[in-house]
């Protein structure tokens, strides 16, 4: 790993609402890190399940943390905005950890390669199932995704640094949306101007199945895409829009018809037959 006399303070965000077992993992991940110029910020919605009490043995190693009723993820990345103070500021959810401890010091130096003008770098998340166990990785280098982005978030967002400087370019993240608020924020800076990859790095792990995966909330997500996409611009939905919509009602009317195990079996064929891994039945 090559060293790098370029030292910015980085804020990791983790948001969390009774999720205490997962969440030891996650800010273990955090406070395991070789790279010392961080600060931890954890903000919790009001746990009832423990969720403090694994909290309070990671007291003296946070710069904020707060337990407290929000209004959702948003609501609460809001709040840790307010008390962060880094060049570079990333956001976990409890489910999601950094890949191992020197990705913090690996990451500062291509961070120190981003123009000024760059306010968005990513690289990879490797996406887990129920075992922990890696099932593929996802992040796509800009110049492949840039046009995409248009029509459906496709890079990964606990993947993602945000320069401090967006968010008051921009402001921050619009609590109206439930699931796509990240892209919404995103979306604001990536239509007119280029974000920065990072090839070859794992940034983070993130666990995949539970309710995001239920048809009725990817049918949310898909209609939140569009209104962020509204918001910011787009006045008509493009193709891929269209496709993600027609999948997203083709799945429900599956799960619907079959039950969510053989929709699950169904739509994996799907993706063998695209070449792509196993996802469904694996989560």
């Amino acid at each position: 790993m090559t060293s790098s006399p370029y030292q910015p303070l980085i804020t990791v965000v983790v948001a969390v609402y009774n999720k205490h077992a997962t969440l030891q993992q996650c800010l273990d991940s955090v406070v395991q890190q070789t790279y010392r110029n961080m600060e931890l910020i954890v903000i919790d919605g009001g746990s009832s399940d423990g969720t403090v009490n694994v909290i309070s043995h990671f007291s003296s190693r946070m710069a904020y943390c707060i337990s407290e009723p929000d209004r959702g993820i948003y609501h609460a990345w809001n709040k840790a905005l307010a008390q962060a103070h880094g060049e570079w500021i990333c956001f976990l959810g409890a489910d999601d950890f950094l890949w191992d401890p020197q990705v913090l010091s690996r990451i500062v130096v291509h961070l120190e390669r981003v123009p000024p003008h760059i306010n968005v770098a990513y690289s990879q998340v490797n996406l887990l199932d129920e075992n922990d166990e890696t099932l593929y990785s996802i992040g796509e280098p800009w110049d492949e995704v840039k046009q995409g982005f248009k029509q459906l978030m496709c890079i990964p967002h606990p993947a993602v640094m945000h320069r401090s400087s967006l968010f008051k370019k921009h402001g921050v993240f619009d609590e109206s949306f439930h699931i796509a608020g990240d892209y919404e924020l995103l979306s604001r800076e990536l239509f007119d101007n280029d974000a920065f990859y990072i090839p070859d790095l794992v940034f983070s792990g993130m666990r995949q199945g539970g309710v995001s995966s239920a048809p009725a909330n990817t049918l949310l997500a898909v209609r939140e895409v569009r209104a962020a996409q509204r918001k910011n611009g787009l006045r008509w939905p493009g193709v891929g829009w269209l496709l993600a919509l027609a999948r997203a009602y083709l799945r429900w009317a599956f799960w619907s018809i079959l039950g969510e195990r053989p929709t699950r079996v169904l739509l994996d064929c799907g993706r063998r037959f695209r070449g792509l891994p196993r996802h469904w039945t694996k989560t």
